[in-house]
């Protein structure tokens, strides 16, 4: 009798057991249904209120003008010319030594920015918001790279919050053109 008593304890114990993990795990799922509801509902209070707080605000569109940013950049100045489509009237000409007071400075980054800034605030006005853009070095039997404040002054045409279409290298290359420079014997090192 006692191995039987012993058997149905152990069976009842069990039985008892797998009805307690039951609804434990009842409880745990109803739980995390109510966690859920609650961040959904917090959720949606936040987007309804974040829609709400905020009015609508008409976008603006600007009647804007396409215009050409002429930028010619040597090592001894970079000058930024802003002119209509066809090139006949100018919006805006600026240089690099309108900015700053040393000579050797005038074709500085700096310099640069400085004029292109000032450019694009003139031309803005002026309703042009969309650039296309054609730099040049001085080219044909000079200098072909394009001078230290290109890269400058293109970074802050983006910047002031003109659109750039399109970038063009319009540097002269020579057709075997002009003799250069130097003498019979040539540029000595």
């Amino acid at each position: 009798m006692s191995t039987e008593e012993n058997t149905e304890t152990k069976t009842d114990a069990k039985v008892e057991e797998k009805a307690e993990k039951k609804e434990a795990k009842k409880a745990e799922k109803k739980t995390d249904a109510k966690v859920e509801e609650k961040v959904e509902k917090k959720t949606e209070e936040k987007t309804e209120t974040s829609k709400s707080d905020q009015p609508e605000r008409p976008r603006i569109r600007r009647e804007s003008k396409h215009g050409v940013a002429h930028i010619f950049s040597s090592y001894n100045d970079t000058i930024i010319h802003i002119t209509d489509i066809s090139g006949a009237e100018t919006f805006s000409r600026k240089s690099g030594g309108m900015f700053v007071k040393a000579d050797r400075n005038e074709s500085s980054p700096y310099a640069a920015m400085k004029a292109a800034n000032a450019a694009a605030q003139e031309s803005q006005a002026k309703g042009i918001y969309q650039l296309y853009v054609r730099y040049r070095a001085p080219g044909g039997h000079k200098n072909r790279t394009p001078g230290p404040g290109t890269q400058a002054a293109l970074r802050a045409l983006k910047r002031s919050g003109m659109r750039i279409i399109r970038l063009e290298d319009v540097t002269p290359l020579p057709h075997n053109g002009c003799r250069r420079k130097g003498g019979r014997r040539g540029r000595r090192m």
